[in-house]
């Protein structure tokens, strides 16, 4: 088979999905067949690891041809840029290597291929060759390669005769402006943007060169921020932005509004005199404009405007809780708009569709949405703005009118005052219960969802006397509606639960009877028969079972036969659907069988949650389900986790009587711990180990060795995501609180580990680095408390001794940092607090007596409650530490106990794999441990 056929082979013709079916009916032969695909995309992909730059020439070889069919050069482009561009950071270093390795003559020549494509008389073969010319300079670029690339495009932009290379050349321009960082192209950064905007310019002659320019600069936005900041330039590139919304071409309309958008959402503060006098009119009346792909983008603008804002109010009410002035103050464009916004809003509003898809984005959506967001930063003054359009239509004949007026109501809950806003929900919930019984479906449906918003957002004003029996029965009625309105009247009554059980839950005399008491056997019931259906459309099965898991999860003591049997249902149902394993027989079957197991999993999980010990009688019928469900979910599959997770759940609820499971389980472990590509897979196999101790206490000792063993290696894994090493970290803690002085054979390695993982540091500059490394003191400060408390009031607690200095050491760099989040903080002072405790007799007194220790345990301003509780404790116990003279004598007195008594026997237990180990087995393999990658995977 030759090149051409493979990549034709590798494409299926793009057609819309409608289309597709109406010619499958007529042909079945039409389309490649989804094997012929594979065995195309394997071939390609042997060949670019047997011969990369042969497989490279091939590809640039095809893209260059002028006589081959278009959708196969498209798909030399494709597999030309997915061999130098990837997601994940390692696999893109790999394939920058092996480009950068490559023979020059071959760079030479496909970077020559791609460059004449950009000017191919087949306009689409030269977007294909840009996206491979972005992708080598993003690779060559950065290594101070090809400097003669920007030279070569400002030169073609400015080729008059041949207008597809124009076009082809801005879009190179702007991917690369998006990928690169603006520093390596800093001393060309003017001319790039004088070419992008001479394109945009109205003057410019063609519109498609006019909507590649508009293209290339949305994508150059945050390279040349630096032009931004000039106000000369500023106002050169907002005019011709504004101009363009006026353009002949609806498409350079709506490219241009997409520029308003992110430069919105990039330099809001530098907007005022722009918004005064352009993009108020501009903006307003693009919302108005009949073609809705430019209307949506003028939407989405007051969208962003009002983002902004939400965010701006956020951080002034903050530094105003701390007394200081905000960096960024609002400039309330939402709120100088509003009387020009809301009435278009409220009439896009009326613009629905009857037969509108539910992922089909139109108009009517983009306002509702922009009047949520409207409500929550102008606040107040949205309810005066929007209450004569809902009295004036709430009641109409036109559905369309009544469904606006309630979509509006619904959108402005969340923003305004609940003080402003209670009197009117009062008002309007009889009506809108009543509307519950609407003609028309889309009214009913949006009636639902803003009766969950009110359960939501405003629980209280809903009276238990008044409105909760015509609440619920509504709702209850309305599971057997359309998939739609089902939906949101199981979300409703899931809020109704969640909200009610907060709501009462400090509330005495709410430990008896719930105010939903009455209706728990009737709503749950119902809710299980909408999830006898076989469909899901509209995710209403699965609304549905995330409303009985909150019902389970707040069911006061008088409804626990509810919660019983609900939990023999969900079993009966899991029995059967195991039973049909075998008879899937296509991917849509394997999905629908992975979705209702997961959410069996998840009624589970929260019955075993609410009936703790009281589980135990159905816990052989339990386990045994759970331990055929991990067999037949396959290795991939989310159901393993979910499975795993019921586990977990199980172990914490039955505590020691967990035991008798945990030998048929440990082989399922196993696997999964060693399942290093997946990493929600391991993260959850992870937790299962800290669960599994946590339960078992000093019973899971036997268990410790070949847990530790396991866990430290997959921290040597290069391949493991470095977020599964955080969570292994924290698991060490778990282990040692729970098997204490029999921790010690694991102790020194365990500190050596900590020691270097807390020496990890992070690049100012990388925010990414900045959280991870935050993220990673965290599970080493959980390892260090939990290792802590285990020996504490424990006669091995002198162990700790050698390894204090390297914690408190940690805990001076965590609490000096300036990225420093409170929960941090909170584990730093809990850690203090600890070590005081385990040392009573003051051994530790010199360390913790320490000018930055009794620095940092003063009382600051900006510390939350909870952290400034904690940092009192610990400083309380740091002042009961006895005297210097105190401490001399206690440590002669204990200068006579024998070496070997400070590390413990502990019972040695088969490993997962089967094998006996013995600690000095162990013990080599600990010391052999010598490199922990934290950072690369």
């Amino acid at each position: 088979m030759s090149a051409t056929e493979l990549l034709a082979n590798t494409l299926s013709p793009g057609m819309t999905p409608r289309l597709t079916r109406l010619i499958a009916q007529k042909s079945h032969n039409l389309f490649t067949d989804a094997n012929t695909r594979q065995d195309a995309t394997a071939k390609l992909e042997n060949a670019s690891r047997e011969n990369y730059p042969q497989y490279m020439l091939m590809l640039s070889s095809v893209l260059a041809g002028e006589d081959g069919p278009l959708h196969v050069r498209n798909a030399a482009g494709l597999a030309l840029k997915n061999a130098l561009t990837a997601r994940d950071n390692a696999r893109q270093q790999e394939y920058s290597n092996r480009w950068l390795s490559l023979p020059n003559e071959t760079k030479v020549k496909v970077k020559q291929d791609a460059l004449v494509t950009l000017g191919s008389a087949q306009q689409k073969a030269g977007n294909f060759a840009s996206t491979v010319v972005a992708a080598i300079a993003a690779v060559e670029l950065p290594q101070g390669h090809w400097p003669e690339l920007i030279e070569l495009l400002l030169g073609f932009v400015n080729n008059p005769s041949n207008t597809n290379l124009k076009i082809s050349t801005l879009q190179t321009i702007g991917f690369i402006c998006e990928t690169i960082k603006p520093e390596i192209l800093s001393l060309r950064s003017n001319e790039i943007l004088t070419a992008v905007i001479h394109g945009a310019r109205k003057e410019e002659t063609s519109a498609d060169v006019q909507l590649a320019a508009i293209h290339a600069l949305y994508n150059s936005l945050e390279f040349v921020r630096e032009n931004f900041e000039r106000e000369g330039e500023r106002n050169y590139i907002m005019q011709v932005v504004c101009e363009a919304t006026q353009n002949s071409s609806v498409a350079v309309q709506v490219g241009a509004f997409e520029c308003l958008v992110r430069i919105m959402g990039l330099y809001y503060d530098k907007m005022a005199l722009y918004m005064e006098q352009a993009l108020f009119g501009l903006t307003v009346v693009g919302m108005k404009h009949s073609d809705e792909r430019v209307a949506l983008q003028a939407v989405e603008f007051w969208s962003t405007v009002c983002e902004e804002e939400v965010d701006l109010a956020l951080e002034a009410q903050e530094a105003q809780e701390y007394g200081e002035s905000p960096e960024n103050e609002s400039k309330h464009f939402a709120k100088i708009a509003l009387p020009e916004i809301v009435p278009v809003l409220l009439h896009l509003l009326t613009k629905q569709e009857e037969d509108a898809e539910d992922d089909e984005w139109n108009v009517s959506m983009a306002a509702g949405t922009c009047l949520s967001l409207l409500a929550g930063a102008v606040q107040d003054n949205i309810v005066s703005a929007v209450i004569p359009f809902i009295e004036a239509h709430i009641k109409a004949e036109d559905w369309h009118q009544r469904e606006a007026a309630v979509m509006t109501f619904g959108s402005i809950l969340e923003g305004p005052d609940p003080i402003v806003l209670t009197p009117l929900v009062d008002q309007a919930l009889p009506l809108l219960i009543d509307m519950m019984n609407d003609p028309h479906p889309h009214v009913k449906d949006t009636t639902a969802w803003t009766l969950g918003r009110i359960c939501d957002l405003l629980i209280s004003c809903i009276k238990q006397d008044v409105h909760l029996h015509p609440l619920v029965s509504a709702l209850v009625a309305g599971l057997q509606d359309t998939p739609r309105v089902v939906a949101n009247c199981c979300w409703a009554l899931m809020n109704l639960a969640d909200q009610l059980g907060l709501y009462y839950e400090d509330d005495s005399e709410a430990r008896g009877p719930g105010p939903l008491s009455p209706y728990y056997e009737g709503v749950v019931q119902a809710l299980l028969r909408v999830t006898e259906s076989g469909s899901n459309e509209a995710n209403f099965r699965t609304s549905a079972y995330e409303a009985i898991t909150s019902y389970i999860s707040h069911a006061t003591p008088d409804a626990v036969v509810v919660v019983q049997n609900t939990l023999l249902t969900i079993l009966d149902r899991m029995e059967q659907l195991l039973a049909m394993q075998n008879q899937i027989l296509g991917v849509d079957d394997r999905n629908n069988w992975n979705e209702l197991q997961s959410n069996f999993c998840s009624v589970i999980i929260s019955i075993i949650r609410k009936l703790e010990k009281g589980i135990q009688p159905l816990s052989d019928r339990l386990m045994t389900l759970m331990l055929q469900l991990i067999q037949a979910a396959g290795k991939t599959s989310t159901v393993l986790e979910d499975a795993f997770l019921v586990v977990g759940a199980f172990a914490a609820a039955l505590e020691s009587n967990f035991a008798p499971y945990i030998q048929a389980f440990l082989p399922f472990l196993y696997p999964a711990l060693k399942a290093h590509e997946d990493t929600q897979l391991c993260t959850v196999a992870v937790g299962i180990i800290g669960d599994i101790s946590r339960a078992l206490g000093e019973q899971s000792a036997p268990y410790a060795e070949p847990f530790m063993t396991v866990l430290l290696e997959n921290l040597q894994s290069d391949v493991l995501n470095r977020n599964v090493k955080i969570s292994i970290l924290s698991c060490f803690g778990d282990i040692a609180l729970a098997i204490g002085p029999m921790f010690g054979p694991f102790l020194e390695t365990t500190m050596a580990v900590l020691k270097q993982a807390g020496a990890v540091e992070y690049n100012p500059l990388d925010y990414d680095l900045v959280d991870y490394v935050g993220q990673l003191r965290e599970g080493i400060l959980e390892a260090y408390t939990g290792i802590v408390t285990g020996l504490k009031k424990t006669q091995k607690v002198e162990i700790l001794l050698p390894y204090a200095q390297d914690i408190l050491s940690l805990i001076q760099r965590c609490l000096g940092d300036e990225e420093r989040t409170d929960s941090l903080m909170r584990l730093c002072y809990g850690l203090l607090g600890d070590l005081a405790d385990a040392f009573p007799a003051g051994q530790l007194k010199q360390l913790l007596l320490s000018p930055w220790v009794a620095s940092e345990l003063r009382t600051k301003n900006r510390m939350p409650a909870e952290t400034k509780k904690t940092m009192r404790w610990a400083r309380e116990l740091v002042a009961q530490l006895p005297s210097l003279a105190s401490i001399i004598l206690a440590s002669l007195a204990l200068s006579h106990l024998a070496v070997e008594t400070l590390v413990p026997s502990i019972p040695t237990a088969p490993l997962l794999s089967g094998a006996l180990v013995t600690p000095s087995q162990v013990y080599r393999s600990f010391a052999a441990l010598t490199t922990v990658s934290l950072i690369s995977s």
